[in-house]
């Protein structure tokens, strides 16, 4: 009866564990469709990676040297990337995904560089907020911290 119970105690630690994986699979592949979009200057593929009710904020330095949080609308975020000149090479490189999932909700921090003509402006880290919509993961909520020291 003991081996009965350990197989399946096993059997079952397997299967959440895939669908572990398979979630993590599923959120990087919404984060990548999001940059994907993002460097082909593509408003509407954009729009189907996020939620209609998006948060995005980024923490940064103002004039005066002081960190702040700013929040975008959304409307203007994506009119800003398709009125990027076609001259200017712009590309978000992430550097490493940590995804963490429970049931619906999922939490992805990203660390990336930030190239502009392929110069280093700054790097940073976003955090991705995703909500599972009918089997289907969405970005509800951005945030990125941007910097150019420490950028190594």
């Amino acid at each position: 009866m003991n081996k009965i119970w350990s197989f399946f105690l096993v059997f079952m630690l397997a299967s959440v564990m895939q669908a572990q994986n398979g979630g993590e699979v599923l959120v990087k592949n919404t984060i990548d469709a999001f940059f994907e979009a993002f460097h082909q200057q593509d408003s509407m593929a954009i729009k189907e990676t996020v939620s209609k009710d998006i948060v995005m904020q980024t923490i940064g330095k103002n004039a005066q040297g002081t960190e702040e949080v700013k929040t975008e609308n959304f409307a203007h975020f994506l009119k800003s990337i398709v009125s990027i000149p076609a001259t200017t090479k712009f590309e978000e490189r992430i550097l490493n995904y940590n995804i963490q999932i429970d049931g619906s909700m999922a939490n992805a921090w990203t660390s990336y560089e930030f190239w502009v003509n392929d110069t280093l402006s700054h790097c940073g880290v976003n955090s991705f907020q995703l909500f599972n919509q009918q089997g289907s993961w969405k970005i509800i909520y951005l945030i990125d911290t941007r910097r150019k020291e420490g950028c190594d």
